[in-house]
């Protein structure tokens, strides 16, 4: 079973919004807590994470990139994590991934999310 599975991407015009959603069926949240982040990676480029969720909700992260534009949010009942993206910029386009780390604290670093989606594409035309 594919622990997490995004949906929600697609082509939009630069200066539109899309929401991505990640669902976490495949992970126990009834049981343990996880940290949630959204990762992407564009051609030719290293994956980056844009934003984390803390199991509470407490505690984001977002890079700079994105700041002011994304949103992370999650709502543990229905074990989903969503991504909603504002005035996106053509360099926005990638492929994003959803991603766990068993952890009560909000965790930033790539190597400590065990858990992956298989990605979204978002494409931003200019």
């Amino acid at each position: 079973q594919v622990p997490l599975v995004e949906s929600g991407g697609g082509l939009v015009q630069a200066g539109g919004s899309l929401r991505l959603s990640c669902g976490a069926s495949g992970l126990t949240f009834s049981r343990y807590a996880y940290t949630m982040g959204w990762f992407r990676q564009a051609p030719g480029k290293e994956r980056e994470l844009v934003a984390a969720v803390s199991w509470t909700g407490t505690s984001t992260y977002y890079a700079d990139s994105v700041k002011g534009r994304f949103t992370i949010s999650r709502d543990n009942a229905k074990n989903t994590v969503y991504l909603q993206m504002n005035s996106l910029k053509p360099e926005d386009t990638a492929v994003y991934y959803c991603a766990a780390d068993r952890s009560v604290v909000l965790v930033t670093t790539q190597v400590a999310f065990d858990y992956w989606g298989q990605g979204t594409q978002v494409t931003v035309s200019s």
